[in-house]
């Protein structure tokens, strides 16, 4: 496998607006809009280039075939959700109410409209060419973002968190924005998550009821797809289960899919994360693992094998060395797949 992930540059924006395109909708992160992606490249080079502590800064990787220079993935983090704008979620919670008279206690879920999630890191824009979603690519993206977090950990928050696309159906439409901000906007959800991937959410502050929701109000379609990731999500979400994520009520305000949370410092690729001075490049048979090396801008990760030496040394297998384009000397994160 000739795959590596790097850092994104602004020179990779042809192949991200051609997988844009292919989302499907409902990727806030992936808008199929050239001048928003290129905004975004603009950002991450900017983010790439600064040094120092935790501020607003957006980072997008690319996943690259070192043989052929074909991006054919991409995944994002962002440092610290909700700065230049709020970072809205619907919270679901449980009221539950007694009466005497009748002897009944009644329990009614709500969905509240609240930015508890401000200040976190957010992993996302998470997308593999069709082509490609075969042989653990899916894995190297997703977990090559944590790498990237454990190697500049003052980088990123105490929190972190992942949004899943929730249920879109066959029209392209969201049965949970139907239901509930829908009815509000004068817009349907594809008009409306575009205008959200380009301009930002803040239009659901200014009108956007600020009353809790009574979801036995909904239609049964919406109440049904509350925190219900879309169907090729689910796999994502297995992957964020088990790197110690989970699902704790909170559920995107467009489309009602989960917001999934952890505690940066307890997720598992980031805990088990591990720096190594290279001592031996050609290993022949080691564990597998996720191998990663660079700063910043010169991100580079790859699967590979390796084999612990003590005192901080480690072995590595070539292959994995050619893709990251090291050697003996150099320094190298890895973590067991």
């Amino acid at each position: 496998m000739s795959f590596r992930l790097r850092a994104a540059h602004a020179t990779d924006i042809e192949p991200l607006y051609e997988m844009a395109k292919l989302t499907g909708g409902g990727f806030t992160n992936l808008p199929a809009d050239r001048a928003a992606l290129e905004h975004k490249l603009e950002r991450a080079d900017a983010a790439f280039a600064r040094d120092g502590d935790i501020a607003d800064d957006y980072f997008v990787l690319v996943l690259e075939n070192a043989e052929t220079g074909q991006v054919r993935g991409t995944c994002q983090l962002m440092s610290q959700v909700g700065q230049r704008w709020p970072f809205y979620s619907y919270r679901l919670n449980t009221l539950t109410q007694y009466s005497k008279e009748l002897d009944r206690t009644v329990r009614a879920e709500l969905l509240f409209l609240v930015t508890d999630l401000e200040g976190s890191s957010e992993v996302g824009g998470l997308f593999l060419h069709p082509a490609e979603r075969a042989g653990g690519l899916g894995m190297l993206l997703a977990r090559s973002r944590y790498l990237f977090v454990a190697m500049h950990r003052p980088r990123f928050a105490p929190r972190i968190l992942a949004e899943l696309r929730g249920v879109i159906d066959d029209r392209g439409g969201s049965p949970f924005w139907d239901g509930v901000a829908g009815r509000f906007f004068g817009m349907d959800f594809a008009e409306a998550d575009y205008f959200n991937a380009i301009n930002g959410n803040q239009f659901i502050a200014d009108l956007m009821p600020k009353h809790p929701v009574y979801v036995a109000m909904l239609n049964e379609e919406a109440r049904k797809v509350i925190g219900v990731p879309h169907p090729t999500g689910r796999a994502a979400m297995r992957m964020l289960e088990a790197e110690g994520f989970a699902h704790e009520g909170y559920v995107d305000i467009f489309d009602g899919g989960p917001t999934m949370t952890a505690r940066t410092d307890q997720v598992k690729s980031v805990r088990e994360a591990a720096p190594g001075k290279v001592v031996d490049a050609n290993l022949d048979i080691g564990e597998r693992c996720l191998l990663a090396t660079g700063k910043l801008g010169t991100f580079r990760a790859a699967f590979g094998m390796r084999e612990p030496r003590g005192d901080g040394e480690i072995a590595i297998d070539a292959r994995a060395a050619r893709l990251l384009e090291i050697g003996e000397g150099d320094e190298v994160w890895s973590v067991a797949r």
